[in-house]
This record gives structure tokens, sequence and C-alpha cells, in this order.
């Protein structure tokens, strides 16, 4: 890479966490789906739009250049077009776009999943990693004093925000793991360890109808608010301490958080127990 190129693209790395805290601030003030419903707009047509909906005075200026930031990095799209002589930007969504908005083709949102990873819960914790590294221990334990699924059932606040993200994301991504992984073919009785309100254990046993037993295990501050679903037991319980036995453990870890894992990985697969 030529020395220009490395500057730049150092540059870019140093200022890399403007972009999620630029996208979650567009997604909290729903500019997606103003786009989504309006279609390609001026600045000023989606200004007044978002004043319409908040009912409330917003810097004009301040929206602007959150649209020519998103547009940058072609997560919107930016068209020029002239009114009595004069130049103006037109933004639209461009195809990643769709994501961000709130899920209005069933197709799920990655919306939840951006709040989650810019809540100050999390960010806070990165402060900490220095010193996790030198003097041990997990910098989300560090900062908060209790790891993050202690914090998931004691803070009601934080759940919703975790759960919320997780079902966002099992809707995103749920239609092509269920294509093309294979893991569950044959197994009879299946265990979704942290399933949440059970909604991807449903969609997996309606789709692998030879799972004759299907239970879906959280910590009781998830479970006691999770509806009853036909064909799936609700087990409350501490994943750490006791997990019911079945065919196979369905697991979806996220490493970011995790109280006993060390990579900072994302894990979906299963199981098997002997």
């Amino acid at each position: 890479m030529e020395e220009q190129n490395l500057s730049s693209y150092a540059m870019i790395l140093s200022s890399s966490s403007v972009l999620p805290m630029v996208l979650k601030t567009a997604i909290d003030l729903g500019l997606f789906d103003i786009l989504a419903e309006s279609g390609p707009s001026s600045a000023s047509q989606i200004f007044s739009l978002l004043s319409n909906e908040t009912k409330k005075h917003h810097d004009s200026s301040l929206v602007n250049r959150i649209l020519r930031f998103l547009a940058s990095y072609s997560i919107l799209t930016c068209s020029v077009s002239t009114e009595h002589g004069e130049p103006f930007a037109i933004y639209g969504l461009a195809p990643v776009a769709k994501y961000f908005t709130k899920n209005q083709n069933g197709g799920g949102s990655l919306a939840p999943m951006v709040n989650l990873f810019q809540d100050k819960v999390v960010t806070d914790m990165w402060y900490n990693l220095k010193d996790s590294v030198l003097e041990g221990g997990l910098p989300f334990n560090n900062t908060h004093g209790s790891s993050a699924v202690e914090l998931v059932g004691s803070d009601s606040r934080f759940r919703e925000v975790f759960q919320s993200s997780m079902k966002g994301f099992n809707e995103v991504f749920i239609e092509e793991f269920l294509k093309n992984y294979n893991g569950f073919d044959g197994v009879k009785s299946l265990v979704d360890v942290g399933g949440g309100d059970g909604s991807l254990l449903s969609r997996i046993i309606s789709k692998h109808t030879h799972i004759i037993k299907a239970i879906n295990f959280d910590l009781p501050t998830v479970i006691n608010t999770s509806l009853p679903s036909p064909g799936i037991e609700h087990v409350a319980g501490d994943m750490f301490t006791n997990t019911p036995k079945g065919e196979a453990i369905f697991m979806k870890v996220s490493c970011v958080f995790a109280t006993t894992y060390n990579s900072g990985c994302s894990i979906a697969g299963t199981m098997t127990i002997a």
C-alpha cells in the first residue's frame, strides 16, 4: 500500500468510532424509516418529515451532515438534482440500509443490534480494556461489577436492549441459517440455551418437525416474561450452573460480553450431549 493510501487508511481507523455513533443517531431519529416510506428525498424534505413526526425543533445543518456522512459510507445513496439552476442532493436508501429500518418487510432489523453495541453499558467497558489486560479480569465485569449475564438478569432496561438485539439478529439470519444448516437433522430433543422468548426455537421446530421435545432455556427474568409457545417448554435457570439435557444444545454466543470465553467471536451451532 502506498504511503498516501496508508495515511488515509490510518485516518479512517483513527476516526472509526464516529460511524457507529452516527448510525445509532440516524436510527434513533428514524431517518432510515423516513426514507423507506418517502423514497429518495432532499435534506430539506427529510428535515420537514422529521419535524412533523417528532413535533420538535431540530438542527437542519446537523441532519444534513448526518445524511452526507452516511452517504460517504454508501449506507445512503446520493445524487445531485437542480432547482431554479441551484444544485441540491437527493438521498435514498442504499441496499444495506434496509437492515437499519424497523423491520418493515418482516425480514428482521439490525437496528437494535446497533443500539446494543452503542449502549453506554457496553461502550463504558472499552475504557477498561487496557486495565483488564494489565491487571486481569474481563472489561465488562471490571466496569460494572458483574457479568453481562448477571446484568441482563438484574437491569430491566439493559435486558430489553439485549433481547431486542438478539431477536432482530435472529430474524435477519434465520432463513439463511435454516436453509444451509443441517445439524438438526435426526435430532428429536433440542435445548436452546439463552433462547430469549423462544421465537428462534419456534422457527427451528416448525421446519424440523421431527423434533418432539424443544426446551427454551434462559434466565428466570427472561423466562418469566416469555409467552407460551406450541411445542416449546420454557425452563428457567443458569447455564453456568446446570443446563437441561437434550440430544443437542443450540447456543448463540456473543463473546463480547462473555464471562468464560476469551475470544472476540460469535458462535452459533449445536453440541451433542452424551
